[in-house]
């Protein structure tokens, strides 16, 4: 008896491998069709290799890592001086706003990159944060700064799941590794906001213990970082839109119907490296007719009433039906979602407020000034950039693989948030936290990587915004609770430790592992 994929696969006479690369997912979780015709291009991709237009895409896609870690640390950055100077009596709506927000971007984003293309999402995300980022420099009142940040996160949202499914989608099998490695970026990122943050807000800010009043024009440090970073967001905006062409995906347009925009998107990125591709629009053809009669399908229609009904699914919830179109993809994407909503209310409800905790609990241990807050942030946030290098390495271990870094790393970072209430001292604390960093820092950069990984790519924009719109809205609740909860206590460490801990456990019942295969 013949094998079904071998009779859709299959080698040319060009040398060009229809059934090299093993997919993520299994036969039965995408369609058939979609499937045999993604086998064509993930093997012309892995063909052409890994040349100019993926490493200089790697660089801004590390961009919007960079941004979607850097605009919410410059949320807490920023958190002690605004409250200062506006007399805030409740400073988590702050992070509140902001994560209003990032949830309206994953949505928006996430979603609409399925229905209108990744090129424009990509290019307009770092753009919408740049502008609101600078016009919230002037914000006269608590009101405004907190709008503000809900119109720069509501760019900040979209990063994730359009940069992961841009990235992914132009790059080899043999390199999917660097998508953990993007994760650089997300620390790098982190180190940069607090090294910039340290000499404005650590000089130009009201201290903790001042008892006068505290007015802008002392308090003008955190004006003129909100300058700096939004300046610097501007600069990664015109390099992404003016400087380098993004061409929409490949595997993206086979999806919607367009073979021949697929295929020629292939040969520019392969004129770009400097190298030719072989794949014609007949390719795809043969394999869609093959892949049809072997499985009863119907030809999509190229005319006009075909052409109306898809864009009529476009409003539909055909994306995220496609997630849940077997038992077991169902359950992935289930539990990828916990997984992600878990730590979304971990994450902000002890690192969002860490220079707060870091100042009022070195009030108490008689070291709680402005400077050295902010000096031990900086020394955390170093602590932050080994881990996506780490991650990388350990997510192509055999037999550990995404699923054992994940869970490993996740488990460790809730251990290090329960070892951090046991410090007796400033130094202690330091340490705990850097080792906390350091873990969530590999947590991240496997998470990232993995997720995209586990979808096939017409649908991978929506499942990136299922789990990003699921970390977000727990996200959403972490400044509640922090505004009615105890900070100066160890109770929301002890929550966000039992968190971690219970998304490392999830990850372990995940059925997909995607090490050593090529994402559909």
């Amino acid at each position: 008896m013949t094998d079904k994929k071998d009779e859709a696969g299959g080698m040319d006479d060009r040398g060009l491998d229809y059934s090299t690369t093993t997919p993520v997912l299994d036969e039965d979780s995408v369609d058939p069709i979609y499937k045999a015709k993604a086998h064509v291009l993930n093997n012309a991709i892995q063909n052409i290799g890994m040349g100019r237009y993926q490493w200089e895409l790697f660089v801004l896609v590390g961009f919007g890592w960079a941004s979607d870690n850097m605009w919410p640390i410059i949320t807490s950055l920023i958190l002690s001086p605004v409250t200062l100077e506006f007399k805030q009596s409740r400073p988590p709506l702050l992070s509140l706003a902001q994560n209003i927000g990032l949830l309206a971007g994953a949505v928006f984003w996430g979603f609409g990159c399925d229905i209108f293309g990744r090129r424009l999402a990509f290019n307009m995300t770092i753009g919408v944060t740049a502008v609101f980022g600078l016009i919230a420099a002037g914000s006269p009142n608590f009101a405004a700064i907190g709008c503000f940040a809900a119109l720069w996160s509501f760019g900040v949202g979209g990063n994730l799941p359009v940069d992961s499914a841009v990235f992914l989608e132009f790059l080899p099998g043999s390199h999917q590794y660097l998508l953990t490695i993007l994760s650089i970026f997300w620390a790098l990122a982190q180190l940069l906001a607090t090294l910039i943050a340290w000499p404005l807000l650590g000089y130009h800010t009201c201290p903790e213990t001042q008892t006068t009043p505290c007015t802008k024009s002392e308090n003008f440090g955190w004006r003129w970082f909100m300058i700096t970073m939004g300046l610097f967001a501007m600069i990664c905006f015109f390099l992404r839109f003016v400087v380098f062409t993004l061409y929409e995906s490949p595997k993206y347009l086979m999806g919607k119907g367009k073979d021949a925009e697929a295929v020629a998107v292939i040969h520019k990125v392969a004129a770009k490296n400097g190298t030719t591709s072989s794949l014609v629009v007949d390719d795809l053809l043969l394999i869609h007719n093959q892949a049809a009669s072997i499985y009863n399908h119907q030809q999509q229609g190229t005319d006009a009433a075909a052409a109306l009904k898809r864009n009529l699914e476009k409003v539909n919830l055909t994306h995220v039906r496609a997630l849940f179109r077997t038992r077991r993809l169902a359950y992935s994407t289930t539990l990828i979602m916990i997984v992600w909503a878990f730590i979304g209310l971990a994450f902000p409800l002890y690192n969002a407020f860490i220079p707060y905790t870091l100042a009022s609990r070195g009030t108490s241990f008689g070291d709680g000034s402005t400077y050295l807050t902010y000096r031990n942030s900086l020394i955390i946030a170093v602590l932050g950039v080994p881990g996506a290098l780490i991650g990388g390495l350990l997510v192509e271990i055999p037999r550990f693989g995404r699923k054992g870094a994940l869970a490993f790393a996740t488990a460790a970072t809730g251990i290090f948030l329960f070892c951090s209430t046991t410090a007796k001292n400033s130094d202690a604390l330091l340490g705990w936290n850097c080792a906390f960093n350091l873990f969530s820092n590999i947590m991240y950069a496997v998470l990232y990587a993995y997720t995209p990984e586990i979808f096939p790519t017409k649908d991978r924009g929506t499942g990136n915004a299922l789990t990003a719109s699921a970390n977000r809205v727990f996200g959403i609740m972490a400044p509640i609770i922090a505004i009615y909860a105890d900070l100066e206590t160890a109770a929301p460490v002890y929550v966000s430790g039992a968190l971690f801990v219970a998304a490392g456990a999830v990850v372990c019942a995940l059925p997909f592992e995607s090490r050593g295969k090529a994402s559909l």
